[in-house]
């Protein structure tokens, strides 16, 4: 919960039914965070707190030999290489010194045994020299002789400029902030939902319908559409990776009325099918 608030997050509340102490503790903090979104709201403060937009997802794929065959769109933006100036070439050249070490004992172990997978920590190194540490996944794909480099980083920088949007925003009237934060939050809590029309949600939240939808791009810098979009695809590639609930099911749950559009989405945001991502072995359903 404390971390939760640290990072901004003042709409998360711990359900606790015990009758010890800590539901005391758990009664306190709800308070707490429900007294500070109260505040922040009033004083025209909108939240720039974003569960998973501030991770950035770099995939990469390799050849046999460790050369780069192939990326998505965010690796380009975010490591700051032209496209043509890193395709097939060693990926190697992309680990920064302080994780050399480390590649080359995945190397190894690739080498020696097919279905080796291992999540760790890689430092990348960025076309103007920055590092960049990440959590990387690396294994090889089913029937295939390509070896799949998964990553997820953090780029704070991006939150430090949402920050600075919100301060010099000119969307300052409380009932205004309030309601482009209740259709963030809202949005957040039923992504398993079709998203209603701009129309019915400018009606449910009691507000002009391009009042919302500017007041909306002004604070989270997208659509109310794209918001919604990127956060289900985002929370089903987390539930593919970190679950064993079939690819149809974790559609169905994010939102999507068939598994077709599911798939041709999920394929476009991060330029590989929800397949090819590696999952829990055990209790795997088909």
């Amino acid at each position: 919960m404390l971390f939760e608030m640290a990072t901004g997050n003042m709409t998360f509340r711990i359900q606790d039914n015990s009758n010890d102490e800590l539901k005391n503790i758990a009664v306190a903090l709800n308070k707490i965070a429900e007294d500070l979104q109260k505040i922040s709201l009033a004083s025209g403060h909108n939240s720039a707190y974003y569960p998973y937009q501030n991770l950035i997802q770099l995939t990469f794929v390799l050849d046999n030999d460790f050369v780069l065959l192939s990326f998505n769109n965010e690796v380009p933006h975010t490591l700051k290489y032209k496209p043509d100036t890193i395709i097939n070439t060693d990926f190697g050249k992309l680990i920064a010194q302080q994780s050399k070490d480390l590649w080359k004992g995945i190397l190894d172990e690739l080498d020696k045994n097919s279905n080796y997978n291992t999540t760790l920590q890689l430092i990348l190194i960025t076309g103007d020299n920055h590092l960049l540490p990440s959590f990387c996944t690396v294994s090889r794909l089913l029937y295939s002789d390509e070896i799949i480099v998964s990553s997820v980083s953090t780029i704070l920088e991006e939150m430090r400029d949402i920050n600075d949007r919100l301060s010099g925003s000119k969307i300052r009237k409380h009932n205004e902030v309030t309601a482009v934060q209740n259709l963030h939050d809202y949005i957040l809590s039923h992504l398993d939902e079709p998203l209603p029309t701009l129309h019915s949600l400018a009606q449910m939240f009691a507000i002009e319908e391009h009042i919302l939808k500017n007041g909306f791009r002004t604070f989270f810098k997208t659509s109310v559409y794209n918001f919604y979009q990127e956060e289900r695809l985002k929370r089903a590639n987390l539930m593919i990776r970190q679950t064993a609930v079939s690819l149809k099911e974790i559609a169905y749950l994010n939102g999507f009325k068939g598994y077709l559009n599911f798939y041709k989405a999920f394929k476009k945001r991060f330029g590989y099918k929800p397949s090819d991502l590696s999952r829990p072995e055990e209790d795997l359903l088909p």
